[in-house]
């Protein structure tokens, strides 16, 4: 079998034990391992399992749905953890450029962080969910998903840690997201609105592919302030 094949996706392996794990799988070739680990053939990783070519019985792509383990270039798009709380309140929730064009900060206070993240955990159960952490080496930069599901249709947002702007990578989450959200999950309309004035975001949603179709003038309402309206789309 060419397990280089499955590099990326999502897959069911048994081995010569008669163990199952399924994941997402990262292909690892025969130098690599020899030089990190001694090892003499090819294999894969499955989160932290490396599993070797010798010892695969079977292996198959499978189907997922909801917030699955997603990998970019530069980072990997995962689930919520109750210890992601306390960094979301710090690089987030603390920081008023955060949310100036939303109104919306569910990481305000540490309380608000926990019961917000909790929140999103106990939703995973929904094969409609999608709610990701954007994590570089176990660093939290960002937070992106999908929400409002209806009419075939549904809403993205995003945020990125300020430290972590202007280096493309809310566009290559977002990118990555929509890819899966079309052509894994078979929505076929996605939706992201922006204020005029946040010429980040708006940038964001074009290089990742969006598509500007409306603007309503006086829109949004924000802290007193009344912005202009774009409104986003993008189709499978």
């Amino acid at each position: 079998m060419n397990l280089s094949l499955y590099n990326g996706k999502h897959v069911r392996v048994t081995d010569k034990w008669g163990e199952t794990c399924t994941g997402m799988a990262e292909y690892a070739n025969h130098d690599f391992l020899e030089c990190e680990y001694g090892g003499e053939e090819d294999g894969i990783f499955i989160e932290d399992r490396l599993i070797y070519h010798s010892q695969i019985t079977s292996i198959e792509e499978i189907e997922v749905h909801g917030t699955v383990e997603l990998w970019t270039e530069r980072m990997v798009l995962r689930r919520y953890r109750p210890e992601d709380a306390d960094d979301l309140y710090r690089y987030l929730g603390t920081d008023p450029a955060m949310y100036q064009y939303s109104g919306w900060n569910p990481y305000a206070t540490l309380e608000m962080a926990r019961a917000t993240v909790q929140g999103f955990i106990d939703r995973y159960k929904d094969a409609q969910t999608y709610s990701w952490v954007m994590d570089i080496d176990d660093v939290i930069i960002g937070t992106i998903g999908a929400y409002d599901y209806h009419n075939s249709q549904i809403e993205v947002g995003f945020s990125v840690v300020p430290g972590w702007q202007g280096r493309g990578l809310a566009t290559e989450a977002m990118r990555k997201v929509l890819e899966y959200l079309t052509e894994n999950e078979g929505i076929p309309r996605v939706m992201a609105w922006c204020a005029a004035e946040n010429v980040g975001s708006r940038r964001v949603l074009e290089k990742a592919g969006m598509r500007l179709i409306s603007e309503e003038k006086g829109g949004l309402e924000i802290g007193g302030k009344v912005y202009d309206q774009l409104i986003f789309e993008y189709r499978g």
